[in-house]
């Protein structure tokens, strides 16, 4: 019975609102004496916990994970109903009045917009809420900004600082790869090919790096 409601309620998510949803879902459930009369098994704070771990498993790193639950945390600190009654323009609320009370970036906006939809994506997935509220937000259009590059005379002045071995040869394999940090940090000995003169760099998926 309860998977009737469920397909019910799925049929009409694209025509009521998420508190229209939820009070069609009271009422089905009155009226087919349903046994299931809890509506919210967790708490907003369970389900982020468990997304977490979903994400953990999925194999984020623990920097991403704790991004995300610091995204989460908050929003449900200022949004503090029921995720399942949560509306689009609750969400497009709290994002106009976060960029504007922090006065940070449409970069740093649709980061948290993108956060936050893959949470809601995963309760949609998992059967927890009937759709997601942030999917007719779209991603926000950011200006691309050029980075500028080093110019010579700041990779000597670079070069002339390290006073050991091992400075100057992070410093020239970060100039002459391009890789991050974090990958170099990550790099082994083992990755490094010093006869090809390659390496093998786990970021963002692996990649051969080859030194200039």
């Amino acid at each position: 019975m309860q998977q009737l409601i469920n397909d019910i309620l799925y049929d009409m998510s694209e025509v009521l609102s998420a508190k229209e949803l939820y009070a069609l879902q009271i009422v089905l459930q009155k009226k087919l004496n349903t046994q299931n009369n809890q509506t919210y098994p967790y708490t907003n704070i369970e389900y982020m916990d468990m997304f977490i771990s979903a994400k953990r498993i999925e194999g984020c790193s623990e920097r991403t994970l704790a991004y995300y639950k610091a995204t989460i945390e908050h929003m449900l600190s200022i949004i503090v109903i029921p995720l399942r009654q949560v509306q689009t323009d609750d969400l497009r609320a709290y994002l106009a009045e976060y960029q504007l009370r922090n006065n940070c970036s449409k970069t740093t906006v649709d980061n948290i917009r993108r956060n936050l939809s893959s949470f809601f994506s995963w309760l949609e997935a998992e059967d927890y809420i009937i759709k997601s509220p942030i999917r007719r937000i779209h991603k926000i259009r950011t200006g691309s900004k050029v980075k500028e590059t080093l110019s010579e005379e700041c990779i000597e002045k670079l070069r002339d600082s390290c006073l050991q071995i091992r400075d100057l040869a992070m410093i020239d394999l970060l100039y002459s790869t391009g890789i991050r940090v974090g990958e170099l940090v990550n790099l082994n000995i083992n990755d490094i090919n010093f006869e090809e003169r390659e390496c093998i760099v786990y970021g963002k998926g692996i990649n051969n790096v080859r030194f200039i």
